[in-house]
């Protein structure tokens, strides 16, 4: 009897490689043996060098035909204040991962992760958790096989390391997190980026049909 032949090799897209979730989501896939191929798309090229690394400098105003992959990771995101704008923010946050998984899916992509945000709710009257809700609904409309949603509380991690400005609010809404975190339920509890990340590769490869993941269920994925 024939020996079965091994899995294919899945290939991979990401969008968002430089940001705290996005690094963490790169690394991974780099890692795992079962990925062959991550192609990166983003306004800037990557310091990171590997032999499975394809990237592609793009304007997401204007995308190119993708490469054709098997899944697509979407972590693409700012805050109002960087932006400069409310129009500036929705420009990343919807209108960028939104063009970003429309042509994978005319690629031939089949599966998607979304890092969205605690709160997200196209019916919210707070302008960012209405973005990340637009944006949930609108891909959900896309066809996709498989449609993961991360939903962290406070994200923990090194933006210094990214060049990223570190956010007041968001560091003592941190530390306080930190220190009560026996007292503070699962879902509201700071997590780390990482843990986003691996919630998102272990789910995406077998999911089928529309997963939410709050951060609750997130926290330790990592660990894993």
């Amino acid at each position: 009897m024939p020996a079965s032949a091994p899995p294919a090799a899945r290939t991979a897209l990401l969008a968002g490689a430089t940001g705290l979730v996005g690094r963490e989501i790169l690394a991974g896939l780099l890692a795992d043996a079962n990925v062959g191929q991550v192609h990166t798309i983003g306004r800037r090229e990557l310091p990171a060098r590997h032999p499975k690394l394809a990237q592609q400098v793009v304007d997401f105003r204007a995308l190119p035909v993708l490469p054709s992959v098997d899944e697509v990771y979407l972590a693409l995101g700012t805050t109002i204040k960087v932006a400069g704008s409310r129009e500036a923010f929705r420009a990343v946050d919807f209108e960028a991962n939104l063009a970003v998984a429309r042509a994978a899916r005319q690629s031939g992509a089949s599966r998607l992760a979304l890092v969205s945000a605690m709160g997200a709710d196209a019916k919210s009257p707070i302008f960012y958790n209405r973005v990340k809700g637009d944006l949930e609904a609108a891909l959900a409309g896309l066809g996709y096989e498989a449609l993961v949603i991360a939903r962290p509380s406070f994200l923990a991690g090194d933006r210094e390391s990214l060049g990223q400005p570190v956010r007041s609010g968001e560091t003592l809404a941190l530390r306080a997190s930190t220190a009560l975190r026996p007292l503070i339920p699962a879902n509201y509890r700071s997590i780390l980026a990482r843990d986003v990340a691996a919630a998102l590769l272990q789910s995406l490869p077998q999911a089928r049909g529309t997963t939410v993941l709050p951060s609750g269920r997130m926290q330790g994925a990592s660990r894993r």
